[in-house]
């Protein structure tokens, strides 16, 4: 059994204003060839298929053009819903996709049991089976309580996610007996794992109770796909419970990473073999961080390495103490003949670090930073108080956000 996993496409994403529509048509019709070059039986996209709960009209048909495709080639597709994802725009095809091959867990909204289907080979066959774990919000586990201590709320809501898939595992136990074939287990999910490298992008999806899932709490499948963290890594020493990793760069702080998806061979015996496939770079990226007197030079440095059409975008940090109050126009003046773009500029003095990771703009930042900003600037408070009102601040947002979704 072959599978290919994947995950956080983010279909529908504006980066810093710009369109990519055309990236994700790139991307997808280099899936397609992959899982035909590679004989692949079955996808596993884990979450974030689409960028927002509300995606525009163009990535839902490039979704749909998708399980088309894998439906043609005869691959089985397995789509997980992310916390970008909104259940009912996920979930509101279901049925229909399900007679083209392609299964839709949007959300954790059915017994365990219905959870777990068979993976089949290009034969028909049952080549494993799949504990379809989708994101899991923090209300589907455990009570809202009032009062209730971080710590304590933290405890529950792992205990929570770990019992789900618990009971999701055992069900695929169940089944396997029942169908008498000693077919390997895999299962998937959409969270922060103890350790792993997250990147800007990446949002908090369990704000003020969850940081990150601890590893050694999952069941014990032969492979376990994850979404969410945009950098591809694994988890497990054993190398069983990985990250994909997002496609395309969600963020100029990805960049120097190669972007990967996952081969997944498997067996009787459990994991054979997990094989990353680098993805191309459809859209090139690049940051530049230099004085304004270098700045040129760097540039041109960039537009060596674009193929003739191609245009970079990019982060740039002008470094220097002086006042430069015209910095946008000399820098638009900068690349108005070289096949650049300027997405984020930034100024930076000397003695800071080359590209630091404060943000200026309103719009970079998270919630949480600009409530921890507004905290400093009560220094009255008691370290209590903040406590107190980072709690419940962080409970305002999770509901605004699972209201969104």
């Amino acid at each position: 059994m072959r599978l290919l996993h994947t995950s956080d496409w983010h279909l529908g994403q504006h980066f810093f204003g710009k369109s990519r529509q055309a990236e994700h048509a790139a991307l997808l019709a280099w899936l397609l060839e992959q899982v035909v070059v590679q004989a692949v039986d079955a996808v596993v996209v884990a979450g974030d298929v689409f960028d927002t709960a509300s995606p525009p009209s163009h990535a839902r048909e490039a979704y749909h053009q998708f399980v088309l495709d894998m439906h043609d080639a005869g691959v089985q597709l397995v789509v997980l819903g992310g916390n970008h994802d909104s259940p009912a725009v996920l979930g509101e095809s279901r049925q229909l996709l399900e007679r083209l091959h392609t299964r839709v867990v949007p959300s954790l909204d059915r017994p365990a049991a219905e959870h777990v289907f068979a993976l089949n080979g290009r034969d028909g066959q049952p080549g494993a089976l799949l504990c379809a774990v989708p994101f899991i919000r923090a209300r589907e586990v455990r009570p809202s309580l009032p009062g209730q201590e971080t710590e304590a709320a933290r405890q529950d809501l792992v205990a929570g996610i770990a019992g789900h898939y618990a009971a999701i595992h055992a069900a695929a136990l169940a089944r396997r007996q029942a169908l008498g074939r000693p077919l390997p287990i895999v299962a998937t999910g959409h969270l922060t794992c103890v350790g792993a490298s997250r990147s800007e992008s990446v949002r908090e999806i369990y704000v003020g109770s969850l940081s990150a899932f601890p590893a050694d709490a999952f069941p014990p499948a032969d492979y376990i796909a994850l979404g969410h963290i945009h950098r591809p890594q694994q988890v497990s020493a054993s190398g069983h419970i990985r990250y994909s990793g997002s496609p395309i760069a969600l963020g100029f702080d990805e960049l120097g990473v190669a972007k990967q998806v996952l081969l997944v061979d498997l067996d009787a015996a459990g994991l054979q073999a997990v094989t990353p496939l680098e993805v191309p770079v459809f859209q090139p990226l690049a940051r530049i961080s230099a004085t304004l007197a270098r700045l040129p030079a760097e540039l041109d440095a960039v537009a060596a390495t674009l193929a003739a059409g191609q245009v970079a975008w990019l982060e740039v940090e002008v470094v220097g103490d002086e006042l430069l109050p015209d910095l946008p126009a000399r820098v638009a003046a900068l690349v108005e003949d070289r096949p650049l773009e300027v997405l984020r500029l930034r100024r930076r003095r000397a003695s800071q670090p080359a590209l630091a990771p404060v943000l200026q703009d309103l719009d970079e930042l998270a919630p949480a930073e600009v409530f921890e900003r507004r905290l400093a600037a009560e220094p009255a408070l008691e370290d209590g108080q903040r406590q107190a009102l980072r709690e419940r601040f962080a409970t305002v947002v999770a509901r605004l956000e699972e209201g969104a979704a």
